[in-house]
């Protein structure tokens, strides 16, 4: 199955919070939210998702809620 629109930065929405996504490298993604750089994160299985260090750019394990959900609704759009 090949996702389409993998390249274009586009937005989700989760509450009333929208982040806008963009792709970087593959299964990288830079969030901005309210207007400011966020988050960078990347996936890391089907299901589990992980924040990357902002400094050394290096995955950080620890379960972050806010970012799985980011990620779930990366992968809903993605499919798309």
């Amino acid at each position: 199955m090949e996702l389409q629109g993998a390249q274009e930065p586009f937005d989700i929405e989760i509450g009333n919070i929208v982040y806008s996504v963009f792709p970087e490298e593959k299964d990288v993604f830079l969030v901005f939210k309210d207007g400011q750089e966020y988050v960078k994160i990347i996936k890391d299985t089907d299901t589990a998702w992980l924040k990357l260090n902002p400094e050394t750019e290096l995955p950080m394990f620890g379960m972050d809620e806010e970012v799985h959900f980011i990620g779930q609704k990366i992968d809903e759009e993605l499919r798309r």
